[in-house]
């Protein structure tokens, strides 16, 4: 009886028309979420059934006369909580749990109200990679000023913005000119007075941020350390190689052309050998 009742319900949820559209809620991959069950003030509530509408539609909750029931064969089984309130909790959260949810409530004198909640799920943001990429000036051993780029970097992960902050410093402002690829490449240009100014740079999404501080200063000093090559050793190993390397390649080239010339030659050789004994014989 109560089963048929059930599916009478939801058959009912199907033709009635939208009351209310909720907001969008927001979680992160392992974590937990609530998924409020609102209505309005004067609505006492007998009878709710909480279901996933997108991408799969299944049944994942019910309450009728009090008794809460979750042991649906839904994707959530096992992750989902139905509380006093009616309110639906989702833990933990994976990846693919983002879509459209819907709660059916009926009060004592048969009204309906139906909510639609939307569940986007996020990874949670890792520390980005920051590279500082110098360009040398003249004045090897003393440098007073040198341009820096700074490159942000995270996984591919969705809905990231990235920012810059300048730490140390009164005014946390990055201007906007020295931005590129959407916040990730920062432009700067430093001199004597920034050898302690850090730089931050802000990775985040709805649900979570991470960042990663680095002194650009620091690699302005072009006295290469000892056991690391400066860009002009690997400048000075790298071209001739490559040059050597085209070189073998062309000489290759050159060598099979000339082998397979001679081999026709030889071959046109034979041939007309052939041609002139069978012409005397």
């Amino acid at each position: 009886m109560a089963a048929q009742y059930l599916w009478s319900l939801l058959l009912w949820a199907a033709l009635l028309p939208i009351a209310d559209i909720g907001a969008q809620v927001q979680g992160q991959v392992g974590g937990s979420v609530l998924l409020v069950a609102e209505h309005p003030p004067s609505f006492q509530v007998r009878e709710a059934i909480w279901r996933s509408l997108w991408p799969l539609e299944e049944l994942l909750a019910t309450s009728f006369r009090g008794s809460l029931e979750t042991l649906y064969h839904s994707r959530f089984l096992g992750r989902t909580l139905l509380h006093s309130n009616l309110s639906l909790e989702l833990r933990p959260l994976e990846s693919g749990d983002s879509g459209n949810f819907s709660v059916l409530l009926v009060d004592t004198g048969g009204r309906a109200w139906t909510q639609i909640l939307q569940l986007k799920v996020y990874d949670a943001v890792p520390r980005p990679m920051v590279q500082v990429f110098i360009a040398l000036s003249r004045d090897a051993q003393h440098p007073k000023t040198c341009q820096a780029l700074l490159s942000c970097w995270v996984p591919n992960i969705s809905d990231i913005t990235y920012s810059w902050r300048r730490e140390g410093t009164v005014d946390f402002g990055i201007e906007p000119h020295g931005l590129f690829m959407d916040g990730q490449v920062l432009r700067l240009s430093l001199g004597p007075r920034d050898q302690g100014v850090a730089y931050s740079c802000i990775v985040s999404n709805p649900v979570s941020w991470d960042l990663t501080t680095v002194t650009p200063w620091e690699s302005c000093h072009h006295e290469a350390a000892p056991g690391k090559a400066s860009y002009k050793d690997v400048l000075l190993v790298v071209v001739p190689v490559s040059l050597l390397l085209i070189l073998a390649g062309l000489l290759s080239a050159w060598h099979w052309g000339l082998c397979a010339g001679k081999k026709k030659k030889d071959v046109r050789a034979d041939e007309m050998a052939t041609e002139t004994e069978n012409t005397l014989v």
